[in-house]
Protein backbone atom coordinates (compact mmCIF):
# COMPACT_ATOMS: atom_id res chain seq x y z
CA UNK A 1 0.00 0.00 0.00
CA UNK A 2 1.23 3.74 -0.77
CA UNK A 3 -0.26 6.79 0.45
CA UNK A 4 -1.25 8.72 -2.66
CA UNK A 5 -2.29 12.14 -0.78
CA UNK A 6 -2.74 13.58 2.91
CA UNK A 7 -4.70 16.27 3.65
CA UNK A 8 -7.50 17.53 6.74
CA UNK A 9 -11.18 16.63 5.80
CA UNK A 10 -13.89 18.41 7.60
CA UNK A 11 -17.03 17.00 7.40
CA UNK A 12 -19.69 18.93 8.31
CA UNK A 13 -23.85 20.41 7.69
CA UNK A 14 -22.72 23.01 6.34
CA UNK A 15 -20.11 23.19 3.74
CA UNK A 16 -20.76 26.42 1.65
CA UNK A 17 -19.71 28.21 5.21
CA UNK A 18 -16.29 26.08 5.67
CA UNK A 19 -15.96 26.71 2.03
CA UNK A 20 -15.85 30.88 2.32
CA UNK A 21 -13.48 30.66 5.37
CA UNK A 22 -10.93 28.72 3.37
CA UNK A 23 -11.37 30.65 0.09
CA UNK A 24 -10.93 33.72 2.55
CA UNK A 25 -7.65 32.17 3.32
CA UNK A 26 -6.76 31.59 -0.15
CA UNK A 27 -8.10 28.31 -1.08
CA UNK A 28 -9.81 27.29 -4.28
CA UNK A 29 -12.22 24.54 -5.23
CA UNK A 30 -10.29 22.29 -7.33
CA UNK A 31 -12.80 19.05 -7.45
CA UNK A 32 -16.41 19.00 -6.87
CA UNK A 33 -17.58 14.69 -6.22
CA UNK A 34 -21.44 14.43 -6.02
CA UNK A 35 -22.20 10.79 -6.59
CA UNK A 36 -21.40 9.51 -2.67
CA UNK A 37 -24.53 7.80 -1.01
CA UNK A 38 -26.61 7.89 -3.80
CA UNK A 39 -26.19 11.74 -3.90
CA UNK A 40 -26.87 12.49 -0.13
CA UNK A 41 -23.58 13.81 0.47
CA UNK A 42 -20.27 16.17 -1.64
CA UNK A 43 -17.00 16.46 -0.81
CA UNK A 44 -14.93 19.47 -2.16
CA UNK A 45 -11.22 18.82 -2.79
CA UNK A 46 -9.59 22.23 -2.15
CA UNK A 47 -5.87 23.69 -2.81
CA UNK A 48 -4.00 26.86 -2.09
CA UNK A 49 -0.93 28.57 -3.78
CA UNK A 50 1.28 26.77 -1.89
CA UNK A 51 0.00 23.14 -2.73
CA UNK A 52 -1.85 22.87 0.77
CA UNK A 53 -5.10 20.77 0.02
CA UNK A 54 -8.21 20.48 2.54
CA UNK A 55 -11.40 17.95 1.69
CA UNK A 56 -14.61 19.64 3.13
CA UNK A 57 -17.49 17.08 2.87
CA UNK A 58 -21.59 18.01 3.28
CA UNK A 59 -22.87 15.32 6.20
CA UNK A 60 -27.19 15.54 6.85
CA UNK A 61 -26.19 12.71 9.58
CA UNK A 62 -24.04 14.68 11.42
CA UNK A 63 -24.83 16.10 14.79
CA UNK A 64 -21.47 18.66 14.55
CA UNK A 65 -18.86 19.05 12.38
CA UNK A 66 -16.28 16.41 12.40
CA UNK A 67 -12.55 16.74 11.38
CA UNK A 68 -10.49 13.78 9.97
CA UNK A 69 -7.75 12.62 7.95
CA UNK A 70 -7.85 11.97 4.59
CA UNK A 71 -5.28 9.35 3.39
CA UNK A 72 -5.58 8.43 -0.35
CA UNK A 73 -4.53 5.03 -0.63
CA UNK A 74 -3.65 3.23 -4.46
CA UNK A 75 -5.30 0.11 -2.63
CA UNK A 76 -8.12 0.40 -0.27
CA UNK A 77 -8.60 -3.21 0.80
CA UNK A 78 -4.73 -3.12 1.58
CA UNK A 79 -5.42 0.07 3.86
CA UNK A 80 -8.47 -1.22 5.39
CA UNK A 81 -6.88 -4.61 6.92
CA UNK A 82 -4.01 -3.20 7.84
CA UNK A 83 -6.13 -0.48 10.50
CA UNK A 84 -8.37 -3.07 11.18
CA UNK A 85 -5.31 -5.24 12.48
CA UNK A 86 -3.89 -2.39 14.45
CA UNK A 87 -7.37 -1.91 16.04
CA UNK A 88 -9.10 1.00 14.36
CA UNK A 89 -13.12 0.40 13.91
CA UNK A 90 -15.82 1.36 10.95
CA UNK A 91 -18.58 3.11 12.88
CA UNK A 92 -20.41 1.68 10.34
CA UNK A 93 -19.99 -2.59 10.63
CA UNK A 94 -18.49 -3.27 7.25
CA UNK A 95 -19.75 -0.54 5.09
CA UNK A 96 -18.11 0.95 2.56
CA UNK A 97 -18.80 4.02 0.43
CA UNK A 98 -18.54 3.14 -3.39
CA UNK A 99 -18.76 5.53 -6.11
CA UNK A 100 -18.08 5.54 -10.06
CA UNK A 101 -14.67 6.77 -9.21
CA UNK A 102 -13.43 6.09 -5.53
CA UNK A 103 -13.75 3.49 -2.70
CA UNK A 104 -13.84 4.82 0.80
CA UNK A 105 -14.60 4.80 4.59
CA UNK A 106 -14.00 6.36 7.81
CA UNK A 107 -12.12 4.57 10.78
CA UNK A 108 -11.97 5.14 14.15
CA UNK A 109 -8.28 4.91 15.61
CA UNK A 110 -8.88 3.05 19.19
CA UNK A 111 -7.68 6.07 20.62
CA UNK A 112 -11.17 7.73 18.88
CA UNK A 113 -9.50 9.68 16.01
CA UNK A 114 -10.76 9.57 13.01
CA UNK A 115 -8.78 8.59 9.59
CA UNK A 116 -10.99 8.49 6.33
CA UNK A 117 -9.19 6.37 3.63
CA UNK A 118 -9.69 6.76 0.07
CA UNK A 119 -9.02 4.68 -2.88
CA UNK A 120 -9.40 6.82 -6.60
CA UNK A 121 -10.44 4.64 -9.30
CA UNK A 122 -9.86 5.34 -12.79
CA UNK A 123 -11.35 2.52 -14.94
CA UNK A 124 -14.37 1.85 -13.13
CA UNK A 125 -17.20 0.49 -14.38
Amino acid sequence: MTITGFCPLIVTRNPEAVIKVFEALGFERRHTKTDIEGGANTTFAMKDANGNRINIASSETIPQDLTSISINVDNFQEAYDFLIARGFVNPRGDKVTDTSSSRATMLLAPSGFPVTISEHLKDRD
